[in-house]
């Protein structure tokens, strides 16, 4: 087999090239199997006989077994290690079983299973693993928005395998739960694949959307088991548990076989090019990615590459095809890009070419993270910090799930974490995953959730411990607002609204906005309502399926955007003010003078421009005003104070604070993925050298979110360990005094000015010193501070928005 260690100078130009931070190669794993286990039927071990798997590896036996025995189970191993056949096994044995007992009968008895995957593409893939399997007692079916209305009656009266997501379940199935009564009272398994996806506000709303489904499964004398599927991360059993409302049990410790997987890391070269402020800019992520990808289609190496932003990994694959052109002209047409927002049609046919070979490269968002099986991949390119390790891991994975040795680069973009990471692989490597991070409680979230619920069935007192212990008082307060209505037998949906409709499962601020083009009036996609202010704003370029659009207009009262097809040789950033006023302090702790808080606050972030920037030198080519609305966000953040004096005898002195809090921010907000499970454009941040409810320098990080989801907590509850790699980040970079990789932010409303960065690592070293080697606790407390506005004016306030 060959060493594909010996593809590596294809990522340079032939020799082992200075980019390269660091090689880590990932042993070959040797295979344990089990036996199937006895419940198992002999004509479902017989199937999986003809599909070639003649023996389970031992966690498939172990998570099967559990689930079967009825405890709710989670399988948390690594990628492509078969969890599927762990859920599949128990599930497809209790359903043939029934059927040929002759127990499925119009009185609804049998069992169904339900499963949820948190894309469109895994549940098309999960189909295809069932019906491949070839019982004839196994209805299975698709039932998602692209469903044909025609089909939806014959799924909910036959199918006894259904596969869905999170927003059918939410929009289409439990407010009618009367029409799918004979399935729910037949429910033996509910599924949830890539439980890991599940964080922050998608995973508060998800943990309540189970609480709302196990509602209804007792409403028809149903108990069914959960079964999940996650990538490897830190205690699995509480969050899985914490999802779903109640205990369950994991299995962790993977068998199955894996080829070595050589992890580069790669950090692009600095250029001759000067950013804002003079800094040294860095050869882009995107531009040195998609070269990379080119050397490894030109060499017939099947690759992915991913990145997180829709309108990278559409300018990726089209860079590429261009150099690609240059040298072999007949494979342009193999690369391609896949992301959400695409047409069903769409992605059906991208999937279909990448199972088949067809394709050699993929520039995907982290749509083709979530476990389609795709076998053959020889290597990935991971471009920026997907925002985990967890997440670094299952993207990795994707190559070598034939059994073949794999290759994968992590390609560092201008981010203080990146940079911290390839140059400490330790922290990569040699820690564990993250936990995921996601809070049911956040009263934004289970608000509507409860509405939702009282419109599916009136809720009863005894229910409400289902929801946790806040949900009593949120009740009491959407009575007064008038959502609800109070009886004795409990709380009734009387609002004329459609109560499904508050809840946004997957953003805040509304639903999907239209993207359609002006001169045919096609549909191109979707774009969540949040992100309009930033992406598709009047003047902005849109990138789908390889073209290239520019905003004519946004309406946001009719919610579409209007574009016209353009060929610019840049892409535009929005421009933003960030205000933050302090609602309450939930959480402190005093380090002697420095003090680090928690609690709730109000950020207000206005877009007021863009800037167009060259796309391979990110050279500004010009700004234009926007007039857009503010918008005000409730959510909580952590925030660390320090009295003047202290700075000043510290050496930072009152004309330099600014720029030191400045560039400590912006750190700050890059690092904080490393303890928690964010993505930095989850987050926000603001700092001021006098903020008006402290009386003192303060630095603030917000979550990104209204009522928060559980970032900024995580990074109060690990602030030594999150500002130690901050500090690290900043001195390990190699530019002189401050570039992208260290202090400078992509989203920064005051365009990266003043910035101090030897000042920010002062200031870091005088927290970490004064915070002393213990962790903060997590001591409840702090008396409101009551909030002050009007800090807009102040040109000592520096504010870095969290970008939808």
């Amino acid at each position: 087999m060959t060493d594909l260690r010996t593809l590596v100078p294809l990522l340079g130009h032939g020799t082992e090239p200075e980019e390269l931070r660091h090689l880590r190669v990932l042993p070959a794993r040797d295979a344990v199997p089990g036996p199937w286990p006895d419940w198992v039927h002999p004509e479902v071990v017989a199937a999986y006989g003809r599909l070639g798997v003649h023996q389970p590896w031992l966690h498939q036996v172990q998570g099967a077994s559990s689930a079967h025995s009825g405890q709710h189970t989670i399988i948390a191993t690594g990628t492509a290690s078969g969890k599927s056949l762990a859920y599949q096994l128990p599930a497809v044995d209790a359903i043939h079983r029934a059927a040929l007992d002759g127990a499925v009968t119009l009185e609804a008895s049998g069992a169904v299973v339900l499963y949820l995957a948190p894309t469109k593409a895994l549940a098309a893939d999960q189909l295809a693993a069932v019906n491949a399997l070839g019982l004839g007692t196994v209805k299975a079916a698709t039932y998602d928005g692209d469903t044909d209305p025609g089909e939806r009656r014959w799924i909910r009266d036959h199918a006894n395998f259904v596969l869905a997501n999170p927003d059918m379940l939410h929009y289409g199935i439990l407010p009618n739960h009367t029409w799918w009564a004979r399935f729910f009272r037949r429910l033996a398994y509910v599924v949830i694949d890539e439980a890991h996806s599940y964080r922050g506000v998608f995973g508060s709303n998800v943990a309540n959307l189970m609480r709302r489904l196990r509602r209804i499964c007792r409403h028809y004398g149903a108990e069914p088991v959960f079964v999940g599927a996650s990538a490897t991360s830190a205690e699995p059993q509480e969050s899985f548990g914490r999802l779903i409302g109640t205990e369950a049990v994991a299995v962790t410790t993977d068998f199955s076989p894996h080829g070595e997987t050589s992890v580069v890391l790669w950090e692009p070269p600095l250029t001759e090019l000067r950013g804002e402020n003079g800094a040294p800019q860095r050869r882009t992520v995107v531009a040195e990615t998609s070269e990379l990808l080119a050397n490894l289609v030109s060499s017939q190496v099947r690759t992915i590459a991913f990145i997180k932003s829709r309108r990278g990994a559409e300018t990726i694959s089209s860079i590429a095809r261009r150099l690609v052109d240059e040298v072999h002209p007949a494979l342009p047409a193999r690369i391609a890009t896949y992301r959400s927002g695409y047409l069903p049609e769409e992605r059906r046919d991208l999937e279909k070419r990448l199972r088949s070979g067809e394709l050699l490269g993929v520039a995907s968002t982290s749509a083709l993270e979530l476990g389609i099986d795709v076998a053959g991949l020889d290597a990935v390119l991971v471009a920026g910090w997907p925002g985990t390790r967890a997440s670094f891991f299952q993207q990795i994975g994707r190559a070598g799930r034939a059994g073949q040795d794999a290759l994968a680069a992590f390609v560092a973009s201008d981010d203080p974490l990146d940079t911290y990471l390839v140059n400490h692989p330790e922290a990569i490597f040699d820690v564990s995953v993250e936990a995921t991070v996601f809070d049911p409680q956040n009263p934004y979230v289970l608000g509507p959730h409860l509405c939702a619920a009282a419109a599916e069935l009136p809720l009863r007192p005894e229910e409400t411990g289902l929801f946790g212990p806040t949900a009593a008082g949120l009740l009491d307060g959407l009575v007064e607002r008038g959502y609800l209505r109070r009886r004795p037998s409990g709380w009734f949906w009387t609002h004329p609204e459609n109560a499904a409709s508050m809840v946004n499962l997957r953003a805040d601020g509304g639903g999907p906005v239209s993207i359609i083009e002006t001169e045919t009036g096609t549909l191109l996609g979707t774009m969540d309502a949040p992100a309009t202010h930033y992406q598709a704003h009047t003047g902005a370029v849109y990138v789908h399926q390889g073209t290239t659009y520019l905003v004519d207009e946004l309406n946001e009262q009719d919610r579409c955007v209007l574009v016209s097809r353009a060929a610019p040789d840049f892409y535009t950033q929005a421009r933003d003010i960030t205000t933050i006023e302090v609602l309450e302090t939930l959480r402190s702790e005093q380090w002697g003078p420095v003090a680090a808080n928690f609690g709730d606050v109000r950020v207000t972030t206005q877009v007021v421009s863009f800037q167009r920037k060259a796309l391979i030198s990110n050279e500004i080519l010009g700004e234009e005003p926007l007039e857009l609305e503010a918008r005000d966000l409730f959510t909580r953040a952590v925030w660390f104070t320090v009295p003047e004096q202290r700075l000043a005898a510290a050496g930072i002195l009152p004309g330099e604070a600014p720029g030191a809090l400045h560039a400590a921010e912006h750190a700050a907000i890059g690092l904080l993925p490393l303890v928690a499970s964010s993505d930095r454009w989850d987050i926000g941040g603001v700092s001021t050298a006098l903020h008006m409810d402290t009386g003192m320098p303060t630095i603030f990080v917000y979550d990104g979110h209204p009522g928060g989801a559980g970032f900024v907590e995580r990074g109060f509850e690990q602030a030594r360990v999150w500002l130690g790699a901050t500090r690290d980040a900043i001195e390990s970079c190699e530019c002189d005094s401050g570039c992208p990789s260290c202090v400078q932010s992509p989203k920064c409303g005051n365009k990266n000015n003043p910035l101090d960065k030897a000042g920010a690592l002062t200031l870091l070293d005088l927290l970490l010193r004064e915070a002393g080697p213990q962790a903060a606790g997590p001591h409840p407390g702090g008396a409101a501070l009551g909030g002050n506005p009007g800090m807009a004016g102040d040109p000592r306030v520096a504010g870095d928005p969290a970008a939808p």
